[in-house]
């Protein structure tokens, strides 16, 4: 057994009464897979560098959430909540008939598999969280701003949309879409590796040729997040009991700070299987640009409690799987 491969994967479209889930299945489809979620105004291009280095003989389905990617926009009227959010995972799993999850997510889709697991703890078997674990701290004022402007912008949007007196957004050179994306990242991700999450969502403008558009709900922007009370937050932690939790955090990223800290204790105190790491020099896109570092702390993660079944290893003989198991430890990690 060796690791996935970026072009070994099957597109998949999951049915939704709004329209559909787009993913990709990567690697071994006789398995129950990782469900990876990314994070906000991103797709599940942010998991290309770090596939690769997983091993292949459980497979990642990735999905791109509505309004993200290649996945369908909720209707008009509706409003884009990170809490409605979490229901895409049991719909994941009723899909595919999984009594199981097992869960890997960046930024949103992090906090998207925590609040899924303190809610249904029964059902999920592992947990991969990339630098966040509660949303960061805002002042009572800052949120109550932040609502009254995406209000706004809200509905100058919907307004557009239902219109339709444009036929589509404003279209860019492709060094200026890389810009966006960049920007828009607040610098977490470089322009040289924007292409991971510019190939889900640049769409070619049929109005300017040479010039391109961001694909997706405009709408996701403005999105609703309010901030958890410290008595919410520390119950739905202690709820996530004994399922193995492994956290890593971006050294140079705020998004696990001060208002994770009682949380961590908590998981660290009540739970043998709560993993805790940080990794040097990266911001909050930590997956994308070092996956290598991550990989070192996944993997093994993932071969203690998502082991390779009887099924896929009876292709090797017993020396062939100590020698695969030894070469992973020394220099796939």
């Amino acid at each position: 057994m060796g690791t996935l491969s970026l072009s070994d994967f099957q597109e998949v479209r999951i049915p939704a009464p709004w329209g559909h889930i787009a993913g990709r299945w990567y690697g071994n489809p006789k398995e129950r897979p990782i469900l990876a979620i990314h994070g906000w105004l991103d797709n599940l291009g942010t998991f290309d560098r770090l596939i690769p280095l997983l091993p292949d003989y459980i497979g990642v389905l990735c999905i791109d959430l509505p309004g993200h990617g290649r996945s369908s926009s909720i209707q008009p009227g509706m409003h884009y909540s990170v809490y409605d959010y979490v229901y895409i995972i049991p719909r994941v799993m009723r899909e595919y008939g999984w009594s199981k999850v097992s869960l890997m997510g960046h930024s949103l889709g992090g906090f998207l598999s925590f609040i899924y697991t303190s809610v249904a703890p029964h059902t999920v078997d592992m947990v991969i969280s990339l630098d966040v674990l509660l949303p960061r701290s805002v002042t009572p004022k800052q949120a109550v701003d932040v609502e009254a402007q995406n209000m706004e912008k809200y509905l100058v949007e919907e307004d557009r949309q239902v219109r339709g007196d444009l036929l589509e957004p404003p279209s860019y050179t492709l060094p200026d879409l890389t810009k966006i994306v960049v920007k828009r990242s607040l610098n977490s991700v470089t322009p040289e590796l924007a292409k991971h999450l510019l190939h889900r969502q640049e769409e070619r403008s049929q109005l300017f040729p040479g010039k391109f558009y961001l694909s997706g709900d405009v709408r996701v922007k403005f999105y609703r997040l309010w901030k958890l009370e410290p008595g919410l937050s520390e119950e739905m932690t202690r709820r996530i009991l004994k399922n193995p939790f492994l956290l890593i955090k971006a050294s140079k990223s705020s998004f696990v700070g001060a208002q994770c800290e009682y949380a961590i204790s908590i998981l660290s105190q009540n739970n043998p299987h709560f993993e805790f790491y940080e990794v040097g020099g990266g911001t909050h896109h930590i997956h994308l640009k070092f996956p290598e570092e991550c990989a070192r702390y996944i993997v093994p993660f993932i071969r203690r409690h998502r082991p390779p079944t009887l099924r896929s290893e009876e292709k090797l003989k017993p020396q062939e799987m100590l020698f695969e198991r030894s070469q992973n430890n020394q220099s796939k990690l």
